[in-house]
């Protein structure tokens, strides 16, 4: 009777063992860890990283092939500067050339942010394990937004210039003088078209 209970207890036991296993392993599948999966870290730094998250895709080449493990903050003692260090989770089957460009981009219009590499040349020498790259800034949106102002404001003083008949354009379109000029240069060089040749010769 003792012996048969016990039996039935291991027979539960296992049961049970074998449904928290398969269970874990569900839920590691749905959270998108890559524990089973062999792959390396790699390191990107930023002096701007514009909203990168932890979790964001990492794309090689285009192709997604891993994600944003850890963002921290460091000082630079060389520049003097607060910069932000992007370790990475990439599959083994991405070799990632040393002179390969980095930077941040964005899925669509007003996407999630992503690191996206473009593979190098130098075939010879790829990035191994925790070393790192120097990304490419992105353009923070307030300088973009100050460079298109700047160029309406211009645009705004150009047709002001023209409207008020200054500047070459301006008396190319108000000042008839100039049109009168370049008529009687017209209808000069087709009366005497010989004109042209002589002043060839001479610049020769």
């Amino acid at each position: 009777m003792i012996f048969g209970k016990t039996k039935l207890e291991l027979k539960v036991g296992m049961f049970v063992f074998i449904g928290l296993i398969i269970f874990t392993v569900f839920i590691l599948s749905i959270g998108g860890f890559k524990t089973w999966s062999s792959g390396y870290r790699v390191n990107f730094v930023f002096g701007f990283v514009d909203g990168v998250k932890h979790g964001a895709p990492v794309r090689f080449a285009g192709v997604d092939s891993g994600t944003v493990k850890l963002i921290k903050f460091f000082y630079d003692p060389k520049d003097a500067k607060i910069k932000v260090r992007i370790t990475c989770w990439v599959g083994k089957d991405v070799k990632i050339p040393v002179d390969s460009r980095i930077w941040v981009n964005t899925l669509g219009l007003l996407g999630e942010k992503y690191i996206e590499i473009m593979p190098g040349k130098d075939y010879a020498k790829f990035l191994q394990e925790d070393e790192e790259i120097i990304g490419e800034d992105p353009i923070p949106l307030n300088l973009m937004m100050k460079s298109v102002l700047n160029i309406v404001d211009n645009l705004d003083v150009a047709i002001a210039k023209i409207v008020n008949k200054e500047g070459t354009i301006g008396k190319l379109l108000y000042d008839d003088s100039i049109y009168n000029q370049l008529d009687a240069l017209v209808t000069d060089v087709r009366k005497n078209p010989w004109k042209l040749l002589v002043k060839t010769k001479e610049k020769k």
